[in-house]
C-alpha cells in the first residue's frame, strides 16, 4: 500500500452545522452520518424543453465511488477505532464527528447541554485516534456551517493550547501538524448578522444566548478563536472573524464555499432569509462566509435543505478538486482601465462564471442577478495598469478521469471563463436607469482555456482563445499554435501566461487589458 497518504487520500472527518436545541438535536443525531450522506435531485431541461433530473448521490457516496473511500461504522465509529490495532485501518476513510450525541434526549434521560468548546476539544481527540489507527500523517476536515467554526477553534485555540510548552509558549500553527486541509460549506466565518433591526437582533441574541446562537456573535467568537495566552497581542478590538492569524494554520489550505441563493432556504417559513437579506445563502451573508485570503468559490445554492450547498454537485466538485487537486489555477484581470473616461457616478460590475468540460454545473458563479458581482473600480490617471485584480482560484487533478469525446479520453483539461461587464449609474446609494438599457451588457465574452497536465518534473502547458474569435462551435474548437500561451516567467515553481482581450474590446477595457493565468503544482504537506 505504500506510506499512508502517498496517493493523496487522507482520512476525511466531517463536522456538521448548528442544530439549535431539543427536537432539532434529536433529529440530527438520528442520521448516522449527520447529513453528509444526503443527496438531491434537481431538474434540468433538455433540448426539447422537457424536464430531466440530475441525481446527486451525496458527497459521501461520491467519495466512495470516485475515490474509493471506505466508511467503517461497525455500530459505532468511535468504539470501532478504540477496538482495532494501530495502523490497521485504511487512511482512505470517512469519519463523522458526532458531537451532538450527548445533548440528545433520545440517547439519555438526562442529556448534557451542548458545549461548543467541548465539541472542538473532542474533535482533537477523534483526530488523534484516527491518525493512530490509520497511520496517516494528517487528516482532511470537511465542515458545514458552524462545523467550520469548530474546526477553526480546534486550529486556532485547542491544539495550540494543548501543545503549549512547559513555559506556556504557544505555537499558533500547531494545528498544521495534524490537519492538512479544511473545506468549509457555508460557514459564518464572520458570524451571522441581519439586514433588518439595525443591530438590535444581534444584541438580543448575544445577550440572551438564545438556543446557543450567541456562538455566532463577535464576543463568543473572539473567545473560542483566540487563546488567552495570545490575547495581549490579539485584542477584542482588533478581532475580525473573517481573519485568521498570519502565523497560524496556513490560509491557503482553507477553502470556503459560499452560497448565494437565499430564496430556497425555507427555515422558519422563510423568515430567516428575509432577516439576513438577499446577499446571502438564506442564513449567512456572502461577505461573512469566507476567510480573507483563502481560496473560495461562490455557487447559487442555499444554506441547507432541498437545494442546499452540501448536497449539491457544485459543492462536491469544489470539494474533490481542493482536497485531491495537484494543480492550483489562479485567474486575474490585468491592464484593465475600465471607466477611465466615465463619470464618477458610473459603477462597473463584472459577472464571472467558471465551467469545466464534463460537468453539468458551474463551479464558480458571481453575478449581479445573485447580488455578488465583481466590482470593477474606475481606473484613474496615474494608477498602475499592471496591478492584477484577482477573479478566482480553482484546483485541478491531473490524475482525475477525463470526459470522453468520440470514444476517446480528451488529452487536456478544458475550462470556459465567462465574463460579462455592465455599467449603471449610482447616486447616494441608489441606481438610476434613465440612460441604462436593463440587462444589456457593455461587453461579454468567454475565454476557452485548455491545460495540459505536466509530466514528471515538468510544468503544465496551456492554450487559450476567446469565443468571439472562434468560428466553430465551442465543442469543436481545436487549439492551434497561435493559441499557445507561452510561460512568461522563468521559474520551475509555477507556470504563468496571459492572453489579451480581443482587439475590438480594447477601446472599452484598455489597450493592455487581458487575463493572467498562474498554474502552480501542489501536494499535501506531511
Amino acid at each position: 500500500m505504500g506510506n499512508p497518504g502517498d496517493d493523496g487520500r487522507l482520512p476525511v472527518i466531517y463536522v456538521r452545522g448548528f442544530a439549535g436545541n431539543g427536537s432539532a438535536i434529536n433529529s440530527a443525531v438520528d442520521d448516522p452520518f449527520y447529513g453528509f450522506s444526503q443527496g438531491s435531485v434537481h431538474v434540468r431541461a433538455d433540448s426539447s424543453g422537457r424536464a430531466k433530473f440530475h441525481q446527486f448521490e451525496s458527497p459521501m457516496l461520491r467519495l466512495i465511488t470516485d475515490h474509493k473511500y471506505e466508511v467503517p461504522v461497525h455500530g459505532d465509529q468511535w468504539a470501532y477505532l478504540q477496538s482495532v490495532d494501530a495502523g490497521t485501518v485504511t487512511p482512505a476513510s470517512v469519519w463523522i464527528h458526532r458531537f451532538y450525541d450527548d445533548a440528545a434526549a433520545t440517547f439519555s434521560e438526562d442529556p448534557e447541554n451542548f458545549s461548543f468548546e467541548r465539541a472542538a476539544a473532542d474533535l482533537f481527540e477523534l483526530i488523534k485516534l484516527v491518525l493512530d489507527k490509520t497511520g496517516a500523517p494528517k487528516v482532511f476536515l470537511v465542515a458545514h456551517s458552524m462545523g467550520g467554526l469548530i474546526c477553526r477553534s480546534l486550529l486556532q485555540r485547542v491544539i495550540p493550547e494543548q501543545l503549549a510548552g512547559d513555559d506556556g509558549e504557544i505555537d499558533p500553527a500547531a494545528g498544521a501538524k495534524y490537519v492538512a486541509r479544511v473545506f468549509t460549506y457555508a460557514t459564518p466565518h464572520g458570524g451571522i448578522s441581519f439586514a433588518v433591526g439595525f443591530g438590535l437582533l444581534e444584541r438580543i441574541r448575544d445577550a440572551t444566548g438564545f438556543q446557543g446562537a450567541d456562538i455566532f456573535g463577535p464576543d463568543r467568537m473572539y473567545d473560542y478563536l483566540t487563546a488567552p495566552a495570545l490575547r495581549n497581542r490579539r485584542t477584542r478590538e482588533e478581532f475580525s472573524g473573517t481573519t485568521m492569524p498570519d502565523d497560524g494554520f496556513p490560509v491557503d489550505e482553507v477553502f470556503c464555499l459560499v452560497g448565494s441563493n437565499p430564496e430556497d432556504y425555507d427555515v422558519a417559513f422563510g423568515l430567516s432569509s428575509k432577516a439576513v437579506g438577499a446577499r446571502s445563502d438564506g442564513l449567512v451573508q456572502i461577505e461573512n462566509a469566507a476567510v480573507r485570503g483563502a481560496p473560495l468559490a461562490v455557487v447559487h445554492r442555499s444554506h441547507s435543505g432541498r437545494y442546499g450547498i452540501v448536497n449539491s454537485e457544485e459543492g462536491y466538485q469544489n470539494l474533490q478538486r481542493f482536497l485531491f487537486g495537484d494543480l492550483k489555477v489562479e485567474v486575474e484581470l490585468v491592464g484593465f482601465t475600465v471607466g477611465r473616461d466615465a463619470p464618477s457616478d458610473i459603477e462597473f460590475q463584472l459577472d464571472v462564471g467558471l465551467a469545466i468540460r464534463g460537468l453539468p454545473v458551474l463551479v464558480h458563479e458571481q453575478s449581479a442577478a445573485h447580488f455578488c458581482p465583481v466590482q470593477i473600480e474606475h481606473w484613474k490617471e496615474g494608477n498602475p495598469i499592471d496591478t492584477p485584480v484577482p477573479l478566482l482560484t480553482t484546483f485541478l487533478s491531473s490524475h482525475a478521469p477525463r470526459p470522453r469525446v468520440a470514444g476517446r479520453e480528451v488529452p487536456r483539461l478544458r475550462h470556459a471563463l465567462k465574463l460579462r461587464l455592465m455599467s449603471i449609474k449610482e447616486r447616494q446609494g441608489r441606481f438610476f436607469f434613465d440612460d441604462h438599457m436593463e440587462q444589456t451588457e457593455d461587453w461579454m465574452d468567454a475565454l476557452l482555456v485548455d491545460i495540459e497536465p505536466p509530466g514528471p518534473g515538468d510544468l503544465p502547458r496551456a492554450w487559450a482563445a476567446w469565443t468571439s474569435t472562434v468560428s466553430t462551435a465551442v465543442r469543436d474548437w481545436n487549439p492551434e499554435e497561435k493559441d499557445f500561451l507561452a510561460d512568461t516567467v522563468d521559474t520551475p515553481e509555477f507556470w504563468r501566461g496571459r492572453i489579451d482581450v480581443p482587439e475590438f474590446s480594447k477601446e472599452l477595457l484598455g489597450a493592455n487589458a487581458g487575463i493572467r493565468l498562474t498554474v502552480t503544482p501542489r501536494k499535501v504537506s506531511i
